[in-house]
C-alpha cells in the first residue's frame, strides 16, 4: 500500500482488509436516482456511466468551476465482513476492461423500504415538529445500518410522505445528522441490485468526485432539474414519452427548471426539512417560488445575504454556457449549497467554485496534494478540489471552527449529473446539435429572475 493511500484511509476513509475503503451512504444526497456513496471525508463516488465519464474527462476549462472536480475511477465490490454485514468496498482500479462499465445505471431508485421513522404529519413549513427522529434512530445498531432492516408498513408511509421533518435536539446539531430519506432509498436500492447480481458479477466501476458539502457544518442543499427537455438523444420511445410527460406536467415546461430535492436547516424550530422530487413535480410556479423562499429561510428570517452571491454565480454560469457550442445538458441538475449553521465570524475565504464577497479565486495551477489511489485531493488552504461525501462522523472537524478561523464560502452553485450530456466532440453520437443549450439557459434565466424578485422583496 502506498503511503498516500494509507494516509488517506486513516484520515478519510474507513479502512477494510485487503487495501480497500469501505463505502457508506452519502448523507446529503437529496435527489437523483444514482446511488452516491461516501469514500472519505472529502470524497464521494457514484456508478460510472460512460457518457458522464467522458464528459468529466473532456470538460471544457471554462466549465470546471461550475462542476464537481473529477478524480478518477475505482473498482467497487459487494462483500460481507466477519460479522455478516453487507458492505461495498472500493479498491484501486487495475483493469480498464469494458466489462466493468455499468451499462444500465438508469433504473429509478423508487422508495421500496425504510429503516428509520420519519414524521410526515402535515404542518406549516416553518412550524414546530413533535416527533424526534434522533430518538428512534439511536436504537439501531451499526449492523442494522449496513444491512438496512426494513418495515413494510413504514415503507408505505414514507412513499407517501414527500415533505419530511427531522427534529433536532439542542446542542451539537452536526452529530445528529445521520441520513436523509432520499439517500437511504438510493443506497438500499443499489445494495439490493448488487446483491441480486452478486453470483454473476461483483466488480463495478465507480467514479470519484468532489463532495460539495464537506466544508459545511449543516449543509442546506437544493437540487434543481434544469432545462425544458430531459430525455437524451439515445432514449427509447417509451423513455422519451415518459420524460416529455414529466416536463409538461411540471414547471420544467413553463420555466425550464423544477425542484428535484431539498434539505434545509431551520434553526429557529430546530429541524431539518426534506422535500423530494415527487413533491417537486407537483409544484406550480407559485409553489416553486415558495419552495425557493423556504430554502433560503432559517425558520426565523430569510437569509437575504445569500441571494446576491447565488445570483452572481448563476449569471457567471449563464455566460459560460452561452459560450459552450453544441453542448446539451439533458437531465442535468443544478445544486445550490450553503451552511445552515455557519461560524459566527466567517472569514472571506473562497474555495474552487464557491462564492463569498469579491475575493480572488485561487489559481487552477496550484499544486495539489496526492490523495486516494494517487488521485489529487484538495489542499488544506480551502481550494475545494477534494472528492468526498461528508457524513455525520466527519462533522466533528468542521464543527470545531471558532471565530476567525477559515470557514466555508457563503454559497456554492454547481452543475451535476451528466449521464445524458452530448456535444459534437462525442464522435459516436448520431445527433450533433448546433448552438447553445437554450433549454438549460432558459431555466437559468428564470431562476435568476425569481431569486432577484426574492432579493428585491427582502430589501423592502
Amino acid at each position: 500500500m502506498s503511503p498516500a493511500l494509507e494516509a488517506l484511509m486513516q484520515a478519510e476513509g474507513t479502512p477494510y482488509p485487503g487495501k480497500g475503503v469501505m463505502l457508506e451512504p452519502f448523507v446529503h444526497q437529496v435527489g437523483g436516482h444514482s446511488c452516491v456513496l461516501r469514500f472519505g471525508e472529502q470524497t464521494i463516488c457514484k456508478p460510472l456511466i460512460p457518457r458522464e465519464h467522458q464528459f468529466y474527462k473532456s470538460l471544457p476549462p471554462e466549465m470546471r468551476k461550475f462542476t464537481p472536480q473529477y478524480k478518477g475511477v475505482v473498482s467497487v465490490s459487494f462483500e460481507e465482513d466477519e460479522e455478516g454485514n453487507l458492505c461495498l468496498i472500493a479498491y484501486p482500479l487495475h483493469s480498464e476492461s469494458g466489462d466493468l462499465e455499468n451499462k444500465d445505471p438508469s433504473t429509478d431508485c423508487e422508495p421500496k423500504s425504510k429503516m428509520v421513522k420519519w414524521s410526515n404529519k402535515k404542518q406549516s413549513p416553518l412550524g414546530p415538529e413533535n416527533d424526534n427522529y434522533s430518538k428512534d434512530r439511536s436504537r439501531h445498531s451499526r449492523k442494522e445500518d449496513k444491512i438496512m432492516s426494513y418495515n413494510r408498513d413504514e415503507m408505505q408511509q414514507q412513499q407517501q410522505a414527500e415533505v419530511l421533518y427531522f427534529s433536532l435536539e439542542k446542542g451539537n446539531v452536526v452529530s445528529q445528522i445521520k441520513h436523509n430519506p432520499w439517500s437511504l432509498k438510493c443506497h438500499q436500492q443499489h445494495l439490493q441490485r448488487m446483491k441480486e447480481n452478486a453470483k454473476h458479477r461483483n466488480q463495478y466501476k465507480f467514479i470519484l468526485l468532489e463532495n460539495l458539502t464537506w466544508r459545511y457544518r449543516v449543509p442546506c442543499v437544493l437540487d434543481l432539474k434544469m432545462g425544458t427537455r430531459q430525455h437524451g438523444d439515445d432514449a427509447s420511445e417509451e423513455k422519451k414519452a415518459n420524460q416529455i410527460r414529466k416536463c409538461q406536467q411540471s414547471t420544467s415546461a413553463s420555466i425550464g427548471v423544477r425542484l428535484c430535492g431539498m434539505q434545509v436547516y431551520q434553526s429557529e424550530p430546530g429541524q431539518l426539512m426534506f422535500m423530494n422530487k415527487y413533491h417537486g413535480r407537483k409544484l406550480t410556479l407559485a409553489g416553486f417560488k415558495e419552495a425557493l423562499y423556504q430554502f433560503f429561510h432559517n425558520g426565523h428570517r430569510l437569509r437575504h445575504e445569500l441571494l446576491s452571491p447565488v445570483l452572481r454565480r448563476l449569471r457567471e454560469m449563464q455566460a459560460a454556457l452561452e459560450a459552450c457550442e453544441s453542448y446539451r445538458f439533458y437531465s442535468s441538475s443544478l445544486l445550490i449549497i450553503y451552511d445552515g449553521d455557519p461560524p459566527r465570524a466567517p472569514t472571506r475565504l473562497r474555495h474552487r467554485g464557491g462564492e463569498e464577497g469579491d475575493e480572488d479565486e485561487p489559481s487552477d495551477e496550484e499544486e495539489e496534494e496526492e490523495g486516494a489511489f494517487g488521485f489529487p485531493r484538495s489542499s488544506s488552504a480551502g481550494v475545494g478540489a477534494g472528492v468526498s461525501g461528508g457524513s455525520s462522523n466527519s462533522g466533528s472537524s468542521r464543527s470545531s471552527h471558532s471565530a476567525g478561523e477559515a470557514s466555508s464560502p457563503v454559497v456554492d452553485v454547481r452543475m451535476i449529473d451528466f449521464a445524458h450530456t452530448t456535444c459534437r466532440h462525442y464522435g459516436e453520437d448520431s445527433v450533433v446539435h448546433e448552438g447553445q443549450d437554450s433549454g438549460f439557459i432558459f431555466g437559468l434565466q428564470n431562476l435568476i429572475t425569481i431569486i432577484s424578485e426574492l432579493e428585491d422583496h427582502s430589501a423592502d
